[in-house]
């Protein structure tokens, strides 16, 4: 009743206001809040398949395609590649069509990709098939921070840890299946590969009434009340200027300065890109170090997905269990995707986390290196967990900006600029592999980066944030 006694007097309030979504049935809110959900889960299942799989069958495509272990090195690198050069430009098409859209787009892109890859005859023609789907996962890593940020801004934590919660799955399941799945299928690696374009073509789906919805208004968006039990959400969060709160240690109000609602809940336009700006973003401590954390860990994902199951093969475990074990360092995510960002928006430090998981890698490399066959399980959960530094960043990510705008801004340099830290590592453990002809040297690699990622992740993990760190572009500019 207090509720509707609010819209009330806000009818005859002379400001003009938008009194359609409060005037409708819940029923929209419900059916797209729900489509969201499916959407994001579907988006991050197709997030890794089109690497992990590769990673599994990762010899057999060098023998089909007659790569050596430097050529295949840089075929691991291409992910980060990809991720750095496209990703940069996802929030910039999210502000002009739409984050909807564009991750609609890229679900299509990692459709086709996956689907052209087996066709492929050459290692270019290989390479450019891969480039297209990694394309597609490249605004997919870009918008999901800001999609959960700007529909959930009171539950960052829980839909980033199901978001990851859904990479991690897809992730194993590839690993886990791609062999016993080209076995299958005629034991041919290039239908092995292909037949994940079916499982990114059912993603497509949920994304394409998404992709009209720019923005999330009062009857859609799912967020906690207001004082008048409203939702509080910016007015566009197609442009750079959202107001949601960033989880830090525990849900803030941002946006007016006050505590009273604007009309239907909706934060004014001109309030909230007064508020954001376009940040100096390179000028803040904190965005390097969250962009160094971010590369560092992404390099010692992709070292995992593309060279784990060889590093267990050449060691004599068989090609299925190769896969398996690389399925187990996937699936540690499964859970702890989803426990660690619950855990990491309660701390305001974040240090204690990042510190637990390079101890834990650290762990898993050494067993590696003295014992790789006799203690593969082992080893696979330890650097299971190392791994869950991903939905960490992601969630750092959330925190260290107060506006979806700034989490736009902030999700793009870390990811960006982190991507292009991480090429060199697949690529190094491929020429170390190739001129050693064993695993001693790129172990010890995988090992040593770990030292730097805590150091950087603790950085990282401090209680601020980047507005209060650099003045945006406008501000400097009226100086």
């Amino acid at each position: 009743m207090a509720s509707e006694g609010t819209h009330g007097t806000r009818a005859m309030a002379p400001t003009p206001i938008r009194t359609g979504p409060a005037a409708r049935q819940p029923r929209p809110r419900t059916w797209l809040t729900r489509t969201l959900v499916v959407g994001i889960v579907l988006a991050a299942v197709n997030l890794r398949p089109a690497i992990t799989s590769l990673g599994a069958l990762l010899e057999e495509v060098r023998d089909g395609l007659g790569m050596s272990g430097s050529v295949a090195g840089l075929l691991t690198s291409v992910p980060p590649l990809c991720f750095a050069v496209f990703g940069v430009s996802a929030p910039r098409l999210a502000r002009r069509f739409g984050p909807g859209a564009v991750v609609c787009a890229g679900m299509v892109a990692i459709t086709l990709g996956l689907a052209l890859r087996p066709f492929a005859g050459s290692t270019p023609v290989f390479l450019a098939a891969s480039a297209l789907a990694l394309m597609g996962i490249a605004v997919g890593n870009v918008l999901m921070p800001v999609i959960v940020k700007r529909w959930f801004p009171q539950q960052v934590g829980t839909m980033t840890g199901l978001y990851s919660m859904g990479l991690a799955a897809g992730t194993a399941a590839a690993a886990a299946v791609a062999v016993p799945l080209t076995d299958a299928l005629g034991g041919g690696w290039r239908l092995g590969l292909g037949v994940w374009a079916l499982l990114a073509a059912l993603a497509v789906i949920p994304w394409v009434p998404l992709a009209r919805h720019r923005e999330p208004d009062a009857a859609a968006v799912a967020t906690g009340h207001g004082g008048a039990g409203e939702p509080r959400v910016a007015a566009d969060p197609g442009d750079a200027g959202d107001a949601a709160p960033a989880p830090q240690g525990s849900a803030t109000r941002q946006g007016t300065g006050s505590d009273v609602p604007t009309p239907e809940g909706l934060v004014p336009e001109g309030a909230a890109a007064a508020q954001a700006g376009r940040l100096r973003i390179s000028r803040s401590p904190t965005a390097w170090a969250l962009a160094v954390f971010f590369g560092l860990q992404a390099s010692g994902a992709y070292i995992t997905m593309g060279w784990m199951p060889q590093v267990f093969r050449d060691a004599g475990v068989s090609a299925d269990t190769a896969g398996l074990l690389l399925a187990v360092i996937m699936v540690m995510g499964v859970p702890l995707a989803f426990v660690i960002p619950r855990v990491a928006v309660r701390l305001p430090h974040q240090g204690p986390i990042v510190v637990a998981l390079g101890v834990c890698g650290l762990a898993g490399y050494a067993g590696l290196y003295l014992a790789p066959a006799s203690g593969a399980f082992a080893w696979a959960v330890l650097l299971g967990i190392s791994n869950c530094a991903f939905p960490l960043a992601l969630t750092m990510v959330g925190m260290r900006a107060r506006t979806g705008a700034g989490v736009a801004q902030l999700s793009g340099f870390a990811q960006s600029c982190g991507y292009l830290i991480s090429i060199p590592g697949p690529l190094l453990v491929g020429v170390l592999y190739q001129s050693s002809g064993g695993w001693a040297l790129p172990i010890a690699l995988m090992a040593g980066l770990m030292v730097p990622q805590i150091l950087v992740g603790v950085l990282a993990g401090r209680n601020r944030t980047i507005e209060s760190e650099c003045a945006p572009l406008e501000a400097v500019k009226s100086a």
